[in-house]
């Protein structure tokens, strides 16, 4: 497929052309030429009279299959300019779409991108039925009125359908997830700007090989792996791409799955740090916009700024401490900002950062655990291991242990016949962070 790509900058809008001529090649297309101009929107192109007469010249003379504008199109800006340059005109929302389309392979994926592309259809569609009425032979894809308000209800159908298939996905999903918790895992969501290198992370974390390609939206479902941090088992999930001013209807369409970011204990927002530090700083303010809509600020966050072995480690560091500055302006307590390689593996400063942060969360709690049976003992540390820290442990008659312990786990001990008691002071974990002998209870 040829396409003819068309970008307006203006204050009101940013737009980035590496971007959009990412979005182009990512979704397939042969790109004959950039049509640029600066100014504010017109009504009824989009882009000035001057600007359409030189990209009718362009369409005459490289005959593409398509006009494709980085800005958003009104239904009826889309119509005005299809009826003066008689190819087909689509928008940056209708370009990504069809990048999800072919990216989608799940069930899931599938029912979330069509409900994404029929939310999408539903105001051209009521644009043709106006202009029907106004005697505009514009009828949708070639539909009479009749024909164009029964496609509509067929939309809006099939939308309740889909909404409801979606819910059940959901339910299901919601059941994974607390069995999960209840076997004491710990939930890492992976959220950020597309092409962050998110499955790579995921892939170093948990050892596996999910597919990653330097390619935009490669993730469209999500992807879920088990790993262990020093002992304590963590679920991580791979999430879809954000990107800059991603409109509701596909953030609606997708809930069920950037749910996991809101329903996750840990989330990671990953950036790509070899890029410049504006791009890198635009980016972070759009994924901060998309957890913000997701309701998802409330969440500890750790910023991880990833391909650092792309740059050098001066580079590294300043862009480290600007995102602290920036994320402080912006009001969210961001709980570090680590620099890593998911590529090469240099894990090192994530993993501390993580560890610290899951004695924090409110999951876990400090308590005294007195086991009387000491051939208890030995399954008693192990869970505890497992799903928290060992603080102190003294031997006797009986043994008291005194840990950091998932609230969820305290049932599977109390059955055990270990006794438990909440402690309202206890020792910060920092301070046994020297002296990691007391873990293992010698």
């Amino acid at each position: 497929m040829r396409a003819i790509g068309v970008i307006r900058y203006s204050r009101r809008e940013r737009v980035s052309r590496e971007e959009f001529e990412e979005l182009l090649r990512s979704a397939g297309y042969e790109v004959l030429a950039v049509v640029e101009q600066r100014r504010e929107e017109h009504p009824r192109y989009n882009i000035g009279k001057g600007k359409l007469k030189e990209l009718k010249e362009l369409v005459r003379e490289l005959k593409p299959d398509k006009v494709i504008f980085a800005n958003r199109l009104t239904p009826s800006q889309a119509y005005n300019l299809w009826k003066e340059l008689r190819v087909e005109v689509i928008d940056r929302w209708q370009l990504v779409l069809e990048i999800f389309e072919k990216r989608a392979h799940s069930k899931e994926a599938k029912l979330q991108v069509e409900l994404a592309s029929l939310q999408y259809e539903i105001p051209l569609v009521k644009e043709a039925i106006r202009r029907i009425k106004l005697g505009d032979r514009a009828g949708f894809k070639g539909m009479g009125e009749y024909q164009t308000q029964q496609y509509l209800k067929h939309i809006r159908y099939r939308m309740g359908k889909i909404r409801r298939e979606l819910e059940r996905v959901k339910a299901e999903r919601e059941i994974r997830r607390k069995k999960r918790e209840e076997l004491g895992f710990i939930l890492i969501a992976l959220a950020g700007y597309t092409n962050a290198g998110k499955s790579t992370l995921l892939n170093a974390l948990a050892g596996e090989n999910v597919e990653a390609k330097n390619q935009m939206f490669t993730t469209l479902e999500t992807t879920t792996r088990r790993f262990k941090l020093n002992g304590k088992r963590v679920l991580v999930t791979d999430t879809v791409g954000f990107i800059d001013g991603l409109p509701p209807f596909i953030v609606e369409a997708f809930h069920s799955t950037l749910e996991e970011i809101v329903k996750a204990d840990v989330v990671l927002l990953v950036l790509d740090s070899s890029e410049p530090w504006r791009e890198v700083a635009r980016k972070f303010r759009a994924s901060i916009n998309v957890l913000r809509e997701l309701k998802a600020l409330d969440r500890p966050i750790v910023v991880v700024l990833n391909k650092v072995d792309l740059i050098e480690d001066k580079d590294a560091e300043e862009k480290a401490k600007l995102l602290t500055e920036l994320s402080e302006g912006f009001g969210i307590p961001v709980e570090a900002v680590v620099r890593i390689s998911a590529k090469e593996g240099k894990l090192e400063e994530l993993h501390d950062a993580l560890e610290r942060v899951f004695l924090k969360l409110p999951k876990y709690g400090a308590f005294r655990l007195t086991v009387d049976d000491p051939e208890k003992v030995p399954a008693v540390m192990s869970i505890i291991n497992a799903v928290g820290k060992v603080l102190s442990v003294n031997y006797g008659e009986k043994t008291n242990i005194e840990a950091y312990v998932q609230i969820g786990t305290l049932k599977e001990l109390s059955k055990m016949g270990v006794k438990i008691k909440r402690l309202n002071h206890p020792r910060q974990a920092e301070e046994f962070d020297e002296n990691e002998g007391n873990s293992d209870g010698r």
